[in-house]
Parts: structure tokens; C-alpha cells; sequence
């Protein structure tokens, strides 16, 4: 961006041929600011392969080995990725491909540390997710391979048909019931979805399940904000945050309108909605959308980066993150660096 405002047309060719020839390569601005972060996210929050999450009590889980994947591609760190897939592999993946949802420290340090066996959809979506981005980077055909055998795990346990709607399962156990399904929508993670479906000979699953998630955020909102829930629960009757584990618009459901944005949904009435509540004087971190309590506490850095990458992708805006330091945890950071690649994304 910066060669085309400054340069003219001959030199601007001539700086492409030094970029492309030189030793050192070229980096945009944003690219040296995001490998700034994750060095400083891999400081504080990657201990030899595992995603710490310092926010609960340092145990680890496959959403977080999923976002550390991600990350490292971005930023182009292959051995820090080896080490996370490494960690992964040896430590979360089940033999179904799917991957145990936490790892909560223990003296053996090892598969003994996993405490419930149920996974978690983000997670596996989110891990071979980054196994195709890596496999684009750096061609490691076995990156992608490891992909294949998770997307045929997704599609055989977790995307289930129920009362007109293809839906993703939370987890393999515990969901679905005679009263209905219970969902969340954060993870339908939009751009995921569209390179999951490059690895599936079954790709209209995929799409469906994106063209489902669409209108479950467009009609599951609530209270006088109209906000998403972090879970909600389908039943023959309709949409209800009766049963749920939290009826709270919080950390889950924050990600719903990053997702969205991202994959290219731009009609939602979720934005201008949202838009709303983030312009709100001090706004809470969450609020429960059954009885409209708010919390006491204020939107976190990491959601401040989300409401920032939504309002650029959706409304045009700067986008302006902070920084990661060590005031922030593992899920702000987590946050940050999600929007940010996001925002690249969508650039």
C-alpha cells in the first residue's frame, strides 16, 4: 500500500524486484507488527508446544492449541507451529482425529493430564484450519493430510441435521437430547468453513452448515440489544436460551460478529445491533440476556480489538488493537491477534 502512494509506476516496480530478490525479502508494516505481537504471544502464553491459559488456571485446551496454529502461520514461524502440532498430536488428538478439549497440569505432564475425554468443536475446526494455511505456506503435504483426517472426524460426529438446520455439535457427547440440541454459535467460525470444505468430498455439507449458521445468528438474538448468546439451545418449538450453560452475550458470543465479518457476511443485522451496544459509555464485558444484568466489569482489551476489526471490516473503519503485554491474558492476546489476522484477511 505504502510503495503504491509514494513510489511511481517504474519505481514501484523496481522496489517489487528488490523485494523479491533481496536476501532479507520485503515485509509489509503490518506483517512485522503482527510477528511483534505473537513474539511477545509466544513469550508470555506458549510453554514448549502447549498454549498456556493463564486466565484459568493455566490449563490448556484445543481451542487454544488451535489459535497458537494460527498464529504462528501468520506469522510465518514455522518451528514454533512444528512445536504446537508436535504438542497437539502428542498430547490432545484422540484416534477418532479429533482432539480431547483440555489438559489441565499434572505431575506426569502427559495424556494422564486430560481430565474429560468430550472435545470441542472450535477447537478441532480451528486446528485443521491452520494445518491448511500451513500446508499453503509451506507446502508440507503432511500438514494437510492431518487436516484431511480431521475434517472426515468433523463431518462423521459433530454436523447433525435437526429440525431443518445443519448444525455443529459443541462436543461429540453431551449436546443433544429429546428436549433439542444446545449450540454455539461462535463456533461457526465462516472462513474455516470454506477451507474445511477444500479438504471434504463432501462440500455442500459445508456449505449448508454455513448457510444454517447465518440464520441462527440473524434470528438467535435477545433482550433489547438484540445481541447473540454465548449457547443456545434448538428445540421443535424454536430458538431458546432456556437450559443453557451461560444466557449470557460474553466471551463466546463476542466472536460471533468477528466470524461473520470475516466470512464475508456483511447484511447482518447483528453489526449495527452490536454497533449499538460497543458505543454504550463504559460499556460491560457481558450481560445477561435473560434478565439484563450486566457485569461489573468493562470490555477486555481483546474485546476491544474484536469491536475494532468489525467496525474495519464491516464499517470501513481504522483498526487500532493493543498491545500484548503482560497485563493482558492468554484469551485477550488470544483475541487480539485473531482480529488482526482477520482484518488482514479481509485486506
Amino acid at each position: 500500500m505504502g510503495l503504491t502512494r509514494y513510489l511511481g509506476k517504474w519505481r514501484w516496480f523496481h522496489a517489487l524486484f528488490i523485494c523479491v530478490f533481496v536476501i532479507s525479502g520485503c515485509t509489509q508494516p503490518d506483517d512485522n507488527a503482527f510477528k511483534r505481537q505473537f513474539i511477545a504471544y509466544s513469550a508470555l502464553f506458549i510453554d514448549d508446544g502447549r498454549v498456556v491459559d493463564t486466565g484459568n488456571n493455566n490449563v490448556s485446551h484445543s481451542e487454544g492449541q488451535g489459535y497458537g496454529l494460527l498464529f504462528a502461520v501468520y506469522a510465518n514461524e514455522q518451528q514454533t507451529f512444528d512445536a504446537l502440532w508436535a504438542w497437539t498430536k502428542a498430547v490432545l488428538q484422540r484416534d477418532d482425529g479429533l482432539f480431547h478439549w483440555r489438559f489441565t497440569p499434572c505431575a506426569s505432564n502427559d495424556k494422564r493430564c486430560i481430565d474429560d475425554p468430550n472435545n470441542a468443536s472450535d477447537g478441532d475446526v480451528l486446528i485443521a484450519w491452520a494445518l491448511l494455511r500451513a500446508y499453503e505456506k509451506w507446502g508440507n503435504t503432511e500438514y494437510r493430510s492431518a487436516a484431511n483426517q480431521i475434517v472426515a472426524a468433523i463431518e462423521k460426529k459433530l454436523i447433525v441435521e435437526y429440525q431443518g438446520y445443519t448444525l455443529l455439535l459443541p462436543g461429540e457427547y453431551g449436546f443433544s437430547n429429546d428436549d433439542g440440541v444446545q449450540i454455539n454459535l461462535s463456533y461457526w467460525i465462516f472462513p474455516a468453513f470454506t477451507a474445511l470444505a477444500t479438504a471434504s468430498t463432501n462440500q455442500n455439507t459445508w456449505k449448508q452448515l454455513a448457510e444454517s449458521g447465518e440464520v441462527l445468528i440473524d434470528d438467535a438474538r435477545f433482550s433489547e440489544h438484540n445481541l447473540p448468546s454465548d449457547w443456545v439451545r434448538l428445540t421443535p418449538s424454536g430458538i431458546t436460551l432456556a437450559n443453557t450453560i451461560s444466557q449470557d452475550y460474553g466471551f463466546n458470543a463476542v466472536r460471533i460478529p468477528l466470524h461473520s465479518a470475516w466470512g464475508g457476511l456483511t447484511s447482518s443485522p447483528i453489526y449495527n445491533d452490536l454497533a449499538q451496544w460497543w458505543s454504550k459509555p463504559n460499556t460491560p464485558a457481558t450481560l445477561n440476556l435473560a434478565n439484563s444484568t450486566a457485569s461489573e466489569y468493562l470490555m477486555t482489551p481483546g474485546m476491544l480489538a474484536v469491536e475494532s476489526a468489525v467496525n474495519t471490516l464491516i464499517f470501513d473503519k481504522p483498526y487500532s488493537p493493543a498491545n500484548i503485554t503482560r497485563r493482558v491474558d492468554y484469551y485477550s492476546a488470544s483475541l487480539i491477534l485473531l482480529s488482526t489476522i482477520a482484518v488482514g484477511d479481509g485486506r
